[in-house]
Order: C-alpha cells, then sequence, then structure tokens
C-alpha cells in the first residue's frame, strides 16, 4: 500500500466531502455535510479550523472577487468567515424540501456546476444545475438520486449518479449548453461506487470510491488504471492541493460505519500533479 498519511484533528466528519485547494490562503477546505462544517486545513502548521453552519454543507468554490459561493442546504449562497457571513444568490428548488446540495465544481469560465438529492439518498429528486456569474441558474438534468463528483475536462464535464454506478460525460459548449449525457465509466461490483471526482494534469479522472475503501484512476478511455487503498471504507472526495498541486487529499464517511479511522482526512501519493481549481467569477 502506498504511503497513507492521517491529518491529525480533533474530530471525525459524519460526511466529509466538497474537498478545495485555496491557492491565495495556501490552505485546502473541505465540509462535512450531515454535521454542518466547514473545515479548513493550513498546509504550512498543519492547523485545522472548522466553523458551524446554519444548515448542511454540500462543497465551497472560491469567488474571484473574495469569498467563496456554497452549497447550503439547497440554496446558492455567498460565504465569508471571520465574521461568518452567509448572503442568499438563489434558491433553485423551493418546493423541494426534501433535498439538498451534494457537490460542485467550478468551470474555466467562471460557473458552477452542482448537484442536489434527497437527504433520504433513495429517490430521484435531485437535479444537476448551473449557476452562471450574472447569478442566473439554469437546470441541466433532473432525476438524480445521488448527484456527485463534476470534474472539469477539456471540453466534456464529468458527472456521476452514485445509486447508478455510472460516471456520465457531457460536452460542453462555451455558452454553457451541454450535448447529450453518456455513460462514460460504469462501475464493476467490486470497485465500490462512484463519488467524488478530480482530473489530473494528464487528463487522467481521479475517482473517490464509496463502499470501495480506495481512489482509483480512470485514462481518458475510461480504463481504470490504478488504485491507491485507504483505511475507511467511505471514501467521498479527491483533491489536489500545494503549490505545485503534487499532494493528493481524500476525505471519508463515519455515517453508518464503525471503522478507526472513518471519517478522516488522509493524505497520500498521487504520482502526479493536478490542475488548479477554477473559481466563480459572479
Amino acid at each position: 500500500m502506498p504511503d497513507v498519511r492521517l491529518i491529525e484533528r480533533d474530530r471525525r466528519d459524519r460526511l466529509g466531502e466538497g474537498l478545495l485547494w485555496s491557492a491565495r490562503e495556501a490552505a485546502l477546505y473541505w465540509v462535512d455535510i450531515l454535521d454542518a462544517r466547514v473545515n479548513r486545513l493550513d498546509l504550512a502548521s498543519g492547523r485545522v479550523d472548522n466553523w458551524a453552519m446554519p444548515d448542511t454543507i454540500g462543497w465551497l468554490i472560491e469567488r474571484e472577487s473574495g469569498g467563496f459561493v456554497a452549497g447550503l442546504g439547497r440554496a446558492f449562497v455567498a460565504l465569508s468567515f471571520d465574521p461568518l457571513a452567509i448572503e442568499p444568490i438563489a434558491e433553485p428548488e423551493p418546493e423541494r424540501d426534501g433535498n439538498r446540495f451534494n457537490d460542485a465544481k467550478a468551470d474555466a469560465a467562471g460557473r458552477i456546476w452542482a448537484g442536489s438529492m434527497p437527504f433520504t439518498c433513495d429517490r430521484p429528486s435531485g437535479s444537476f444545475y448551473r449557476l452562471d456569474p450574472d447569478g442566473q441558474v439554469a437546470r441541466i438534468e433532473d432525476g438524480y438520486t445521488i448527484p456527485n463528483g463534476p470534474a472539469i475536462g477539456d471540453g466534456f464535464l464529468f458527472h456521476t449518479d452514485t445509486a447508478l454506478d455510472t460516471i456520465f460525460r457531457y460536452p460542453v459548449n462555451d455558452d454553457g449548453s451541454v450535448g447529450p449525457r453518456e455513460p462514460h465509466i460504469i462501475f464493476e461490483p467490486d470497485w465500490g461506487h462512484p463519488d467524488g471526482m478530480t482530473i489530473d494534469a494528464d487528463g487522467h479522472l481521479w475517482v473517490a470510491c464509496w463502499g470501495g475503501s480506495c481512489v482509483a484512476r480512470f485514462d481518458p478511455t475510461g480504463r481504470r488504471e490504478r488504485t491507491i487503498a485507504l483505511p475507511a471504507s467511505q471514501i467521498t472526495n479527491v483533491a489536489f492541493a500545494g503549490n505545485a498541486l503534487d499532494r493528493m487529499f481524500v476525505t471519508s464517511a463515519a455515517d453508518g460505519v464503525d471503522e478507526p479511522q472513518a471519517g478522516c482526512l488522509f493524505e497520500v501519493d498521487p504520482g502526479c500533479r493536478g490542475i488548479s481549481p477554477y473559481r466563480y467569477l459572479g
């Protein structure tokens, strides 16, 4: 097993998710969706801070103008810390009170792509949205049960419904419209279930494998090229960090399992580099 480092801190995440590398702060952010907290790891000192949120939080993405955009409950909000300040941007599905946001990414045009899902994880009441820099929201696709892991490639967007064990690929046009959704990778039964994702500098897709105790790397054709084993079963998200983007961090979930390292944050050596995360331009 490649070296796996446990990040020391005083709590574990019920549902760790939403990893984000902030180059301007030299810090790694991530969320605990179910315990409604934002975590921040300072890479230089190893210090971990966290903030309580007023609702479940699925993700946060940096704004070019400063601060963050977050998926709080089922709303897009502007978020800043010290002091904590939250301002609404849009709520695309006010009628779906059993839903929440789950995962999101920004693209090179400064748009945010985000999925919603039911708290119960058992019905296709979720949707996939695009938040444009002008604050307008478009519903891209309906009928998701557990939307996860947007990853932005060269002209394509990868997205998964974990409940279907399928990673889909959308062609994305310059104006943000998308072409037909096509299956790209269908998980085999012993791989676990596809969760959060990111793309490395070689164009390979890294996928957190819920129930599979690993992260997996897929080449551009969709072939599983290798895996890195981890000491927890419910692996949820993966991201590159550090000034050279050569450090990989992985989140996990403690909810529903009795495992010593479930809900911990891990660091592994990916043997490659990532690409800088994009910021929201609104």
